[in-house]
């Protein structure tokens, strides 16, 4: 099973996004061991004093497929969920002064908290999907599909041209442009689809 993950997809309003459609997505991978399932707490990860969230929508691959056009690429999502990309910023910082990779950064234990699955047959039109990020009961980022650069379906078509999706891959498809920050031991961290609570942990 991968996790793949997708950059700089969101922007601020629907007039922003063909100047930033220039084909080239931003695309990295993680490793299933980042996955924390079932609201567990997290453990805050010694390797880093700068843990920055970003709350995306997740699409889980139903099937497999290998050069996918935009016309079926939607058929080969089977469930979405909501989760946490974090990246050790910090890390990140050390890592690219070397010109280094994000593996680090944005591949240890617990870095990608995700919630529960819901059907995708529950979305009437997956370019109209809101979610939203609350620590502490504040609420810190606001999201809607609609500001996506790069759709699901383009994000799916796009992935399969560099390597086969297999059944129960998943796929972070981005956060919302505004609003990502640090998160600190001891955080109560919430995440929602529609308004429905699915992801809620602590970070201990």
């Amino acid at each position: 099973m991968k996790i793949i993950g997708i950059g700089k997809n969101y922007v601020n309003q629907t007039s922003e996004i063909s100047a930033n459609k220039t084909g080239a997505q931003t695309i990295f991978t993680k490793p299933d061991s980042t996955l924390v399932t079932g609201n567990k707490d997290i453990p805050f990860p010694k390797i880093t004093n700068e843990l920055a969230y970003e709350v995306e929508l997740v699409a889980k691959i139903g099937k497999q497929g290998k050069d996918i056009t935009l016309e079926d690429a939607t058929s080969y999502i089977s469930e979405i969920a909501v989760g946490i990309d974090y990246t050790a910023t910090d890390v990140l910082a050390a890592s690219r002064e070397n010109k280094g990779p994000w593996a680090l950064a944005k591949g240890f234990d617990g870095a990608s908290p995700i919630s529960s699955f819901k059907s995708v047959s529950e979305f009437s039109d997956l370019n109209a999907i809101n979610f939203d990020l609350k620590i502490n009961g504040e609420q810190k980022q606001v999201g809607h599909t609609s500001l996506m650069i790069y759709s699901f379906a383009e994000i799916i078509a796009y992935v399969s041209l560099f390597m086969t999706l297999e059944e129960g891959d998943l796929i972070f498809t981005g956060t919302p442009a505004m609003g990502k920050g640090l998160n600190h031991k001891g955080d109560h961290v919430q995440a929602s689809i529609e308004g429905e609570l699915l992801l809620d942990f602590k970070l201990v």
